[in-house]
């Protein structure tokens, strides 16, 4: 099976509102039911696990009903950081996949996620046992000068990067032993981490999948503005 986890856990201050962002009404409809109906309409996804804010399960088994995300199958309780939520999600699933499944990884508040994108990410995770949407990046990146932040002297050849972000994919048996690990041994789980960066500390080689630009994250109240006008395009 192939088996999404969707990550809805967070508060979202950024975006400056009185509800969790992803819960934001964008043309009467939540965001994270647009990103819901991606995975919904997909015909590679089997399932979807949803990690939630608490106290906002019943308002998303309502909303499922509503918009017949019939694929909607868990909803687990967020954690208190990102790596924890996924982790949440993570182990909720060990009674219920096989270690041959694949986990597609989102971020619920990525609501403009490609059909071809999420076909290319489970189809390389299926091959290698992971895989990473992932972009080139076609600005400059130079380092703060350690003696002067406001000065620089030394960057980084933009060939040699790339911008990675979600949907991530993962065999089930290396998603579920590196969680149990990096847990364990309080290795990439604080800050910033996600699952693709803890898979690099703890030495393994990630794949790279196909991604796309307008694959944007809502966060603040100009990223919902360029949502809209995506929407309007797609309208007409």
């Amino acid at each position: 099976m192939n088996i999404a986890i969707i990550i809805a856990g967070g508060v979202g201050s950024r975006m400056g509102q009185s509800i969790p962002k992803q819960f934001i009404n964008v043309y009467d409809k939540p965001i994270l039911l647009y990103t819901l109906e991606s995975f919904e309409k997909h015909p590679m996804v089997d399932a979807i696990e949803l990690v939630c804010i608490d106290g906002w399960e019943n308002v998303v088994w309502s909303y499922a009903e509503q918009y017949n995300i019939s694929k909607l199958k868990w909803i687990v309780k967020g954690g208190n950081s990102g790596q924890e939520s996924i982790r949440n999600g993570v182990f909720n699933l060990e009674d219920k996949c096989s270690k041959d499944d694949t986990i597609i990884i989102h971020d619920g508040i990525r609501p403009l996620v490609d059909a071809e994108v999420l076909a290319d990410v489970i189809c390389k995770a299926q091959k290698y046992g992971n895989a990473v949407t992932s972009l080139p990046y076609n600005e400059q990146i130079f380092l703060v000068s350690e003696d002067d932040e406001s000065t620089t002297t030394k960057f980084i050849p933009r060939e040699t990067i790339r911008r990675v972000s979600t949907p991530q994919a993962y065999r089930f048996d290396l998603l579920d032993g590196k969680y149990h690990e990096a847990f364990e041994k309080q290795i990439g789980i604080y800050g910033s981490h996600y699952t693709n960066t803890m898979m690099v500390e703890l030495g393994v080689r990630l794949h790279f999948a196909a991604g796309s630009d307008k694959n944007i994250k809502l966060t603040t109240p100009d990223d919902l503005e360029i949502f809209k006008g995506y929407l309007n395009r797609k309208n007409k």
